[in-house]
């Protein structure tokens, strides 16, 4: 096991003082299984602060950038910028994907959804190492770098909007139906669950969503949903 610490310090442009954070912030909990006497533990508590520093420096970042957005507005947008499939596309651009440790098994499953999960969280991890070690200002201004680069896009596909809100309107328009959403499946360990969850008009399954959390699917159900149906009158 080896890390490339150097380019990993470039990615953020510094230096690190503890370099068993960041072994640990890739470490899943996976490969612990198949290693019970590695030097570090996995990555879920270094993950539980990364989710919670990421929030705070995106609040900020877009308070400051947008003072005239609404609060609802900014809740959408903050939801768009750390979701489990920009955080995890973000993972790909940065290649932090080449760090991870996982078990044998882990790194063959082919599936997307579990990938893209492990992948997110694995972001999360890595930021809050990088808090731990560096302190707020250093990872605000890495988080601020890259999702200035984001917004444009975002705000141009209008990625902030909640697909769930704008499928319950368009239902509610044309059928004057509220839709439901109903737990089909649920795969995997506690700790790394997969859902699958369908979206219902009435008694109909209009489309199916999966994701690491019934949220996550829902969200995904209602994205295909509004792909799937003709809602013109």
């Amino acid at each position: 096991m080896s890390i490339d610490f150097s380019r990993l310090e470039k990615i953020f442009k510094t230096r690190f003082k503890d370099k068993n954070l960041f072994i640990q912030a890739f470490t899943h909990r996976s490969y612990l299984n198949e290693h019970p006497n590695f030097e570090v533990g996995h990555n879920e508590r270094l993950e539980f602060l990364g989710d919670a520093v990421l929030e705070l420096a995106i609040t900020k970042y877009l308070y400051k950038k947008y003072p005239e957005y609404p609060e609802g507005k900014l809740t959408n947008l903050r939801a768009s910028m750390v979701n489990t499939k920009m955080l995890s596309e973000l993972s790909e651009e940065l290649n932090l994907g080449e760090f991870l440790l996982l078990s044998k098994g882990e790194a063959k499953d082919k599936n997307k959804k579990a990938r893209e999960s492990i992948l997110a969280n694995t972001f999360e991890a890595v930021v809050g190492a990088v808090y731990l070690d560096q302190g707020f200002e250093v990872v605000e201004k890495f988080l601020v770098e890259i999702f200035d680069k984001k917004i444009p896009y975002i705000l141009k596909k209008e990625l902030y909007k909640d697909p769930k809100s704008l499928f319950q309107e368009m239902s509610q328009e044309k059928y004057g139906i509220t839709p439901h959403y109903e737990v089909l499946k649920e795969e995997g360990p506690d700790h790394d669950k997969i859902f699958t969850v369908g979206v219902f008009i009435s008694n109909e399954l209009i489309s199916i969503g999966e994701g690491n959390s019934k949220q996550v699917a829902q969200v995904e159900a209602a994205k295909k949903g509004l792909k799937k149906k003709k809602w013109k009158k």
